[in-house]
């Protein structure tokens, strides 16, 4: 399991004292327990998978932010942590095999206009769980009912 390779790669980081893949890796291990928690029982790879996207996510909002604020040792370091935990994401989809997915239930659900996006968002993304970003697919999404 996921979660079982987060906890060996967390021990090894901690004997190479690779501090900032430690700080990262107990970050999300302590994020994993929270969500357990809420939960109410285990969580599973994808449920875990989610979480880390999550994560990613804050890393690249502050890495802006941060680059923004004229910050640059801040945002290295943010970009730093969302290279670790982008290491345990499924492989990403490329365009290509997003565009064709986004194609194919476009046809399925027959969405003509840029108001039925939500609904081809909500088709795609069980479909791409974990291998594509939000954005991606809303990007893609509104790029072909605009066209």
């Amino acid at each position: 399991m996921l979660i079982d390779d987060l906890q060996a790669d967390l021990k090894s980081a901690q004997l190479a004292k690779d501090t900032v893949k430690v700080e990262t890796l107990r970050l999300l291990l302590s994020e994993g327990t929270y969500a357990r928690i809420s939960k109410g029982g285990d969580l599973t790879d994808a449920d875990l998978v989610s979480l880390i996207q999550r994560e990613v996510k804050k890393r690249k909002e502050a890495t802006e932010s941060f680059k923004a604020g004229n910050r640059p040792e801040l945002a290295l370091k943010e970009e730093k942590e969302a290279e670790v935990l982008m290491h345990y994401l499924p492989e990403q989809l490329s365009d290509e095999e997003l565009s064709k997915i986004i194609e194919e239930v476009i046809n399925e659900t027959g969405a003509a206009s840029v108001s039925e996006m939500g609904k081809v968002i909500g088709a795609v993304m069980p479909k791409v769980a974990g291998k594509a970003d939000g954005g991606r697919v809303s990007a893609l999404v509104k790029q072909k009912l605009v066209s």
